[in-house]
Parts: C-alpha cells; structure tokens; sequence
C-alpha cells in the first residue's frame, strides 16, 4: 500500500432544501469525521472539506412554492445545516457553498477548459417548452397521468406513487406546473461528457486497480460499467446555476452533478487559494470520498472522468460509501417528514451528541442498509455507555478521591491477573488502526468499547472497596491500573465520541495525548491531581423515548391521512365577496377554558379597539397559558353569536393539520393591534 504524505478528505454535500437528518449523519458525515480526527491524531495532514449543494430544480421547486427566491431558500437551510454539523463536532477545516463567488468562477474554468481541450459533445434534442412562461421545463416541473398506476399527479422524472422512474414524454395528458398548460417540445443544444470514451480506462483502473474499495462500491460501479457507458448532459435550461461560460448559451446553467464536485476543489481554494493544488494535484496527496449509496456512481466514474478529463488532478485513491439508514423500520422520507432531524435531537437531548454518534456508528450501515429506533438508541446508551464506559469511569475517578485525594497513587507489585489485564490492551492499537484504516469504524468502535467491558470488569473482579479496610498498597496498585485503563480510553474513544473524550481528559486533568500513547500505560504519572469527577453519561428514561416514539407515530397518522384526505376546493367566490371580510390582527390579553364545554376557550383580545372578547372551539390543540401574549388573526365583522353563554364577537382563525390538529395563525413578526390583514 502506497505511503501518502497528506490525506484530502471530501464529504457529500447535503442538498440546501431542508435541515439534516440522522440518515445524513450516519451515512457520510459521523464515519467522515472518525477517519479525520484518526488521522490528525497520528499526526498526519489532513483537510476535510464539506459545503451546502445550492443549485438545482427542487430548491428552485421549494422557491416557487414559498414565493420566495431560490436564494433566500439556500441562505436558510445553509444556515441551519452548518450549524447542526458544528454542534455535533463534526470537524470541517472549511464549510462553504456552492453559491460562492469562488465557486462561480471556479466550475465556470473548470468547463471553459474542459470545452476548449474538446472533451464535450454538442448535441441537440427536443424538451418539454412552456410557451406561455417562455422557457424550458425542468422534468420536475411537468405533471401528468403516469402511465403505469394512472397517477394523475406524477411527475416528469417519478411517479411518487408507484415509484416508477419516467421520462417526461412517458407521462399522458402532460402539463406545465407554472401555467398550467400543455407543453410543446422544442428543440435545444447541450453539451455532453462523453463517458463512454472514458470506459476503458475506468474499467481497468476500478476493476483491476481497486478491488480493495468496498463490496458494495465496486459491485455497483462493475454494474454500470458493464452496461456501458453513455454520454451524460453538463448543462440544462434552467435560470438557477452557474451560468455557461460559452457563446450562445444564454438560459442555460451547469448541471449539478457537473458541479457540485467542483464545490470540493472551490472549497479548498476559497480557504487555500496559494495552496490549494498540493490537496488535488500532488500525487504524494490521498483523496478519499465519503457519499452515501446514491452517490457512488457521480464519485466513482463521472467525477474522476471529469478530473482525467482535465488533465492535472489526482484521483480517489478510495470511495468508502455506507448504505442507508432506515427509521423505525421505514425507509427516512424529508418529504414526509420520516426523520430524525439533527437540529430538533438536540432540543429534545441537550448535551448527548455523542449518545447518537456512538448509536450511529455502532449500528452503521457500512455494506447493507440497516435500522435506526428509538428502543435500540436507549438500549445502547443505558446498557453500553451508562452501566460499562460510564459506570467504570465513574468508580475509577469517585474510588481515587475517596482513598488517595484525588492523586495517581503508585503502582506496585503486578498480580498474574493485573498483567492478564494489561495484556489485553497491548494489541489494541494495532488492532484499532488496521479497522480504521480500511474504513470499518463500527468494528473499530466494537474495540474500543471492549477496552471498557475489561476495565469495568477489572474493577469489579478486584474490588477494592473490599480491600480498602486490609490492604491499601493493593488498592493502590488497582486504581492506578484502573486509571491508566481510564486514560487509554479517553484517547480510544476520542475520535468517535470527542465530546465525552474531552470531558474525561478533563476530569484525568490530561492537558495532552496522543494516538500512540494507546496502550501506554504509563499515561498518567504517579501523584498526577486529578480534577473532581462528573457523570460521564446519564441514564434515558422510557418516558422519554416513548415521546419520541409517540412523534413518529404522529408523523405517520398525519401522512396516512393526508393521502387519503382529499383537497377540495370550495365553491369560486367573486372578489368582492372577500373584501366584506374584515380580518384584523389582535393579542392574547387573557385565555382561559368554557366551563362544561371541551371545545371551547375564552379569550380576552386587544383588538385595538377597546377589546372585545372571542370564544373559539381550539381548546383540544392547546392550553389557555400557550397562547397568552401571542398574536392571532381573527375576523373582525362576524355577527357576534353566543356560545355557552358567552357572546363571541368574532372568529379567530386556524389551519387544519393533515392530521386533525388546528394550528392558530399569526403575523411573523409582531404589529400592532388592530391592523387590517390584507
């Protein structure tokens, strides 16, 4: 195996429409993070890089539908997902975007030069046209029958209802989802990579040169390669993109595939712009990709053709893409919101960003697709983390402080149990960097975790709270072995859990280590103070996992009925029906239950106007004191009309759920009372 001087480290980058999940993390970005902190704890140069993929049809799609702008969408979600990776320690030396000025400029030269080598193919075809919008049509953005299921809501490139992957012209009855007319096919120009000239050298350089890569990547790529390989379209109309650099291309943008995996090489510019190239054209420079399954074959043959194709790149020297991450069973879904989104983890588990890093990695989905609930997260962190890794620390740390103030006590004679003990940790260094070198961190994770099962057993087996009373040079000798264990932990676990790793370094009072002092143990010297000792972990109640649970099962209910629960529009009103509504903005000055009525509250609005008082059939949605202080809409000019009692002077208006659940509506930032919605 080739020795490398420096190791460049790509991760997928998570598509700007919407926040990430555990799928996410699992798949690229915890085992992309394992493998460079291992690294950076050898001592070796790394750069991981990462950023936000911001172009494409569906952010545009998620646009149109907010009526915002395709920008405004991406700052959003950018924002949001950056942010989830930094708070679960996931260690980028840079996160950017593709909608940087650097990247513009850098997949824009990227093509001119690609263009002027001649190493596209021109090549005009017919496309769906929406001559009422005067542009090209996107396949997401034409709908029609699916001529398998009769679907009648399927789109250009799917049918969500079936499954069955279409072509626009395969769909009955096809219309434009801007104006709702009927597509004309028209013809226009685009340029192609030709992968097909590329096969040979694809073929030999992964089937012979890289049998080492994982079964289910060099299975995937032989697949496509023996079917052969077709050329691929760089370019697409589309208004949302960067721009092709060349005449005669105006409405017409790069497409993603083409460029996000520029957004690797513009990353690394925009954070080294005078030393980037020693990361991507120095052959003494390791590329590893970490992808998901989706992305083996973009990573594997488009990428490294496009990078042959120019001349000056290395190539990935590996390609390790884990399988997916199912939840509960069912295969995760953003759009139907089947997810564990990593933002809303953290709200409901403050501080356990390990606790789901260990659970992912433990349960990762390297070679085959795998599953994620609620009840194996709880398992692992009370059975595992809690009652073995915590349990040992916590009675290594609370014992020394009781018999030896704290302080490293000195080690004395060995008992044949002791060195027995000690043995087992004298390959694990060995054994934990062959598992991380070929990208088996579950495996490595497995080794760690059993360097805790021996400490707590060591403890357990000596008891030295027993011998305390007759023997205390034997006490001291097992806490300073069950001390030097603890040590060799925090460095074990440090690129898999570096939140907790710090944590205990904190409390052994260890201001440095590194890698190759596993397995060392005289870590800690003797009279070394230790600080106060903490719960490395706490233990998770079933309440609060069945709430979790509880939510998946909301989730489902509200999807299960929003398929079977048809929107029908009511009857056409004319525009001066609605200008006899007279909705106005009002606060919650008090709230508070219909007594003998279950439906009912009573609110109390400024309406400014002098107040009037609203009663409204919500009290199943929410609690009186939730909704105290807030803002609402109501309709002002209703015939005011007496519910139990109480004369309602007005309406205050609600969404409907897909399940049932009302939810009040309200401006998004405050105004004052009184003002006219419009």
């Amino acid at each position: 195996m080739k020795n490398f001087k420096r190791t460049t480290i790509t991760t997928a980058l998570p598509y700007a429409n919407g926040p990430v999940h555990i799928g996410h993390l699992a798949g690229v970005y915890v085992p992309a993070d394992i493998y460079a902190r291992y690294l950076r704890l050898q001592g070796e140069e790394v750069l991981m890089i990462g950023g936000s993929d911001e172009h494409g049809v569906p952010i545009t799609i998620k646009a149109k539908n907010e009526g915002i702008t395709p920008q405004d969408v991406v700052d959003r979600y950018h924002t949001i997902i950056k942010k989830s990776f930094e708070d679960f320690g996931i260690t980028f030396d840079v996160y950017s975007r593709t909608t940087s000025e650097t990247h513009k400029k850098t997949a824009s030269d990227y093509f001119k030069k690609l263009y002027e080598k001649g190493e596209f193919v021109e090549k005009t075809s017919e496309q769906y046209y929406d001559e009422e919008a005067k542009q090209f049509l996107a396949d997401r953005y034409i709908t029609g029958t699916c001529p398998h299921c009769k679907n009648e809501g399927a789109y250009g490139d799917q049918c969500e209802a079936c499954g069955t992957s279409l072509n626009p012209l395969d769909l009955i009855n096809p219309k434009s989802t801007f104006t709702g007319s009927t597509p004309v096919l028209k013809e226009t120009k685009h340029w192609y990579l030709p992968l097909d000239k590329h096969e040979d050298w694809l073929k030999e350089w992964i089937l012979n040169g890289h049998k080492e890569w994982k079964s289910n990547v060099y299975g995937q790529c032989k697949s496509w390669l023996d079917s052969g390989l077709q050329p691929r379209a760089v370019t697409r109309d589309l208004d949302w993109g960067v721009p092709v650099p060349v005449e005669n291309a105006e409405g017409k943008v790069l497409y993603v595939w083409f460029d996000a995996p520029i957004g690797y090489i513009s990353n690394t510019i925009e954070l080294l712009p005078d030393t980037w190239e020693k990361w991507w054209k120095d052959p003494e420079t390791k590329l590893v990709h970490f992808i998901g399954k989706d992305n083996i074959v973009f990573h594997c043959i488009m990428f490294p053709a496009m990078l042959k194709a120019e001349g000056s790149f290395i190539l990935p020297e590996n390609v390790p893409a884990n399988e997916f991450l199912n939840l509960e069973g069912d295969k995760i879904s953003t759009s139907k919101n089947w997810a564990v989104w990593l933002h809303e983890y953290l709200m409901d588990f403050p501080n356990k960003q390990d606790v789901l890093r260990y659970v992912l990695t433990a349960n990762a989905p390297e070679t085959k697709d795998n599953d994620f609930t609620w009840k194996d997260f709880q398992a692992r962190n009370n059975n595992e983390l809690v009652a073995i890794f915590g349990n040992f620390v916590n009675r290594a740390l609370v014992l020394t402080h009781k018999y030896f103030e704290g302080k490293i006590p000195a080690r004395g004679e060995l008992t044949d149990y002791d060195k027995e003990t000690l043995q087992e940790f004298e390959n694990v260094k060995q054994e934990m960097e062959k598992l991380l070198t070929v990208y088996r961190f579950r495996d490595a994770l497995k080794e760690a975790m059993n360097l805790a099962r021996i400490g707590n057993k060591y403890l357990a087996d000596t008891e030295p709270w027993k011998l305390a009373k007759t023997d205390m040079a034997r006490v001291a000798t097992i806490m300073n072995v069950s001390l030097q264990i603890t040590a060799n932990l925090a460095i074990a676990f440090e690129p898999f859990l570096p939140f907790s790793s710090a944590k205990l370094r904190q409390m052994l009072n260890m201001q440095s280590f590194k890698w190759s002092d596993l397995g060392n143990f005289d870590v800690l010297k003797d009279e070394h103070q230790l600080n106060q000792p903490e719960l490395l972990f706490e233990k998770i109640e079933d309440e609060v996992i069945e709430a979790q649970v509880q939510k998946l099962l909301d989730t489902k209910k509200a999807n299960e009925a929003s398929n079977y629960k048809p929107n029908v529009i009511k009857e056409t009103i004319a525009f001066d029906d609605f200008l006899k509504l007279d909705i106005r903005v009002g606060t919650v000055l008090a709230c508070q239950k219909v007594p003998k009525a279950d439906k009912l509250l009573e609110f109390k609005i400024d309406d400014g106007m002098g107040g009037r008082t609203i009663v409204s059939g919500i009290a199943a949605h929410y609690s009186p004191e939730d909704l105290i202080g807030k803002q609402v809409c109501f309709i002002a000019n209703l015939a005011p009309r007496k519910l139990k009692g109480i004369e309602s002077q007005g309406m205050i208006l609600s969404a409907e759920n897909a399940d049932g659940r009302l939810v009040v509506i309200n401006p998004l930032s405050e105004v004052l009372a009184g003002s006219e919605v419009k």
